[in-house]
């Protein structure tokens, strides 16, 4: 028995008429006669009983009957979904993040891909870029935002959005009314920086960033992440050097200054792996940067 026969036996059980369900099926009434009769002697069993004026279900037709619509049923959703899947429409993405990703885009770029995939289920996993780097090439998540970008000739890269460096102060830290934070006026502070490891990190690129800068950090205050950086700046341990966006949600405890002069730049990039034919990464990655062309 197959799946057409199958189609066939429902379109007579229903119709109760053969040249009812030929129609409904579209083909002419010998050769569905001829299907059905084959169909029952490939099962064994009678299916229907043929009166003169009329055909009746036998019991083993009246079982195929119930058997087959659950069948067919279950066919057709499969279809549907697996074309969903293929579409996009639904499904499942893992997506990795840094933490000053939330203070940014991120929040705007999942809310509009819900908005445009409800049916989607996101996982959001935060991580720093040595995490990312590795759950990426793992297959562990599917999509990598990253500060800074993530370098590996099986990934696929873009470019966001970039933003100043600026800096974060306890507010007990009397500025005088000030708005630009000077280099060489840290020399007092701790430096906070994060994440302490694995290293090249975000830490390295604020690093190099103050040595290019002319100004050697003297005391560094090490933490594993951003919001950890910005509860030790806000109980008055150091000052930390962040993305602009962080500015964004203020929080209680502490300030930011803008850097002047300006000492580098950071970019936001999405990864993702060279070979992903996902249809969810793509439509991912393509409203995220239309996300980030309406911003800048």
């Amino acid at each position: 028995m197959n799946f057409r026969q199958l189609t066939y036996f429902v379109a007579v059980a229903e119709e109760l008429h053969f040249g009812r369900a030929a129609e409904r099926l579209d083909m002419a009434q010998p050769p569905l006669s001829r299907q059905i009769k084959q169909l029952e002697e490939e099962l064994g069993a009678i299916l229907f009983n043929r009166g003169r004026s009329a055909i009746t279900l036998t019991q083993a037709g009246e079982r195929l009957l119930a058997r087959g619509k659950s069948i067919l049923a279950q066919m057709e959703d499969t279809r549907l979904e697996v074309r969903r899947l293929g579409q996009g429409a639904e499904g499942r993405l893992r997506i990795g993040f840094v933490g000053s990703a939330t203070f940014g885009i991120l929040p705007n770029i999942i809310k509009s891909f819900r908005a445009n995939y409800p049916e989607v289920n996101l996982s959001l996993i935060p991580m720093n870029n040595a995490q990312l780097h590795r759950a990426l090439v793992s297959r562990e998540i599917d999509v990598a935002f990253a500060r800074p970008a993530l370098q590996d000739a099986e990934f696929v890269t873009r470019e966001l959005l970039e933003e100043k460096l600026i800096l974060a102060l306890p507010d007990v830290v009397d500025t005088g009314g000030r708005t630009v934070a000077k280099l060489e006026r840290l020399q007092t502070h701790n430096l906070i920086l994060y994440p302490e490891y694995p290293r090249p990190s975000y830490a390295d690129f604020v690093l190099n960033a103050c040595e290019a800068a002319g100004f050697m950090v003297p005391m560094r205050v090490w933490c594993m992440d951003l919001q950890t950086a910005l509860g030790l700046v806000s109980v008055g341990e150091g000052v930390c050097i962040v993305p602009e966006s962080v500015a964004n949600a203020p929080r209680k405890g502490m300030k930011f200054l803008r850097i002047e002069p300006e000492i580098a730049r950071t970019a936001l990039s999405v990864s993702y792996r060279l070979d992903e034919q996902g249809v969810h990464v793509a439509n991912f990655v393509k409203l995220a940067q239309k996300v980030a062309r309406k911003i800048l």
